[in-house]
């Protein structure tokens, strides 16, 4: 293998490796913030309300390189103290 194809190929494994990130923490976002919504303290007679959760430490499956690279390139935005949110375009 040249030097470029192994740059390329390193590149593309490395875009699904953000991607695979990218969609856990979608996934687990969700996960706490219906959690979060399904607590009882929202009052029993209630419609209930929706979670102010914005933020949440990503799964820690993937590397802090990882988490870094999404806020570089805009997906998430690091909000301090090893949290993220999700960036609404």
């Amino acid at each position: 293998m040249t030097e470029p194809d192994a740059a390329a190929s390193s590149e593309s494994s490395s875009n699904d490796e953000l991607k695979r990130a990218l969609k856990a923490f979608k996934k687990r976002l969700k996960v706490t913030r219906l959690d979060d919504e399904s607590q009882l303290g929202y009052g029993g007679m209630t419609s209930g309300s929706k979670s102010g959760i914005t933020a949440i430490t990503p799964p820690n499956q993937y590397p802090a390189a990882v988490w870094q690279e999404l806020a570089n390139r805009g997906k998430l935005k690091h909000v301090g103290q090893g949290l993220y949110e999700l960036v609404q375009h």
